[in-house]
């Protein structure tokens, strides 16, 4: 990879973008979830299921990247924040300035709870080589977001393979 910029070398490995939740995992999030999508499920709606099956409230465990979807404002935030800023720089960096996202795994660990405090980093694990597909020339990469709740418990782990590239002429 002689031709990937030093820079974008010294990125993979790296934790990067450590960042704490900006609230706290709250039930009402988890009720407006759970109605936009219709699940009914009694261990996030019933009380005593959540009791008898999981020891008290839980969150769904598909929500774990919403607790760091950043608002659209924020007091004293001067730039736009954005998810997965490690796929953004990589774009830039390297400019390609088109992206997909073509797979997606979730790994999860200890069940995320009301009051909770999540914290979160991004993990760059690969970059390839120029590739040519029909969508145009361009890399892909993997990038792992962790996440850990206050405790330093891990709560999940998500692995990205995007692709960024450029059309062809």
């Amino acid at each position: 990879m002689s031709d990937l910029p030093e820079e974008v070398r010294g990125w993979i490995g790296q934790k990067r973008y450590e960042e704490e939740g900006e609230f706290d995992v709250e039930r009402g999030y988890v009720f407006n979830t759970c109605a936009a999508t219709e699940n009914g499920n009694p261990l996030f709606w019933d009380e005593k299921a959540a009791r008898d099956l999981t020891d008290g409230w839980i969150a769904p465990p598909t929500m774990l990247s919403a607790w760091f979807r950043p608002h659209h404002w924020a007091p004293g935030r001067s730039e736009q924040a954005q998810p997965l800023q490690v796929h953004f720089d990589l774009k830039e960096k390297l400019g390609l300035p088109e992206a997909v996202m073509t797979d997606n795994e979730i790994v999860f660990g200890e069940p995320v709870r009301p009051g909770d405090r999540l914290r979160t980093w991004q993990v760059l694990r690969s970059v390839s080589e120029p590739k040519q597909t029909k969508l145009g020339t361009g890399r892909f990469w993997v990038i792992e977001v962790e996440y850990v709740n206050q405790r330093g418990d891990s709560v999940g782990r998500e692995s990205y393979t995007g692709f960024g590239y450029r059309r062809d002429a």
